[in-house]
């Protein structure tokens, strides 16, 4: 039986290659669909839309960044419509608008907090991508993963090394995290 090792990059390179494969990265789902309806009854709130509105609202509401599909839209629209939340204007209209109901105001009134972190969410995505376009960000950000990459990718490297490197990534961490 292997004895456990104190640091992850002192096993073997079969068990690295099974540790890389499973942190491959997926793009982190920005709002799950609890999020998405409590946004869309927050813009409802305001007024009545359609959809498309309604996600033009999201789009504006991140710069830009974050466009929720229509995929995600009209299927909860139609559950918050089968919850009570919100109700169809004109069911005889060529494109459904809705409006919020009182149930949607209930249920508005009692995810204040999580609506504000909602918003709060998606607009520091527009400010994180806005400073990140800078180009002497962007060119330190290249230039840190382009070395790290580098440097990670040769084979062998000595828990000396290792550590090194562990070491320059936490000390900029705290440099950014107290700038």
């Amino acid at each position: 039986m292997k004895q456990q090792r104190d640091f992850p990059w002192q096993s073997d390179n079969a068990q690295r290659a099974i540790c890389a494969g499973a942190r491959k990265k997926r793009r982190e789902r920005m709002l799950d669909a609890s999020d998405i309806r409590l946004l869309m009854m927050h813009f409802l709130a305001n007024g009545s839309a359609h959809g498309y509105e309604l996600i033009k609202s999201v789009e504006e509401l991140s710069k830009g960044e974050y466009s929720p599909s229509p995929g995600i839209i009209y299927p909860n629209l139609t559950l918050l419509e089968e919850m009570d939340a919100i109700r169809v204007v004109d069911a005889h209209a060529s494109r459904k608008a809705y409006a919020l109901n009182d149930g949607g105001r209930a249920l508005l009134a009692e995810n204040g907090e999580n609506i504000a972190n909602i918003i709060e969410r998606l607009t520091s995505l527009a400010i994180l991508v806005n400073n990140r376009s800078i180009p002497e960000v962007e060119q330190a950000i290249h230039h840190i993963r382009h070395t790290l990459n580098h440097r990670l990718s040769q084979e062998d490297i000595s828990p000396e090394s290792l550590n090194i490197v562990i070491n320059a990534l936490n000390e900029a961490t705290e440099k950014i995290a107290n700038s």
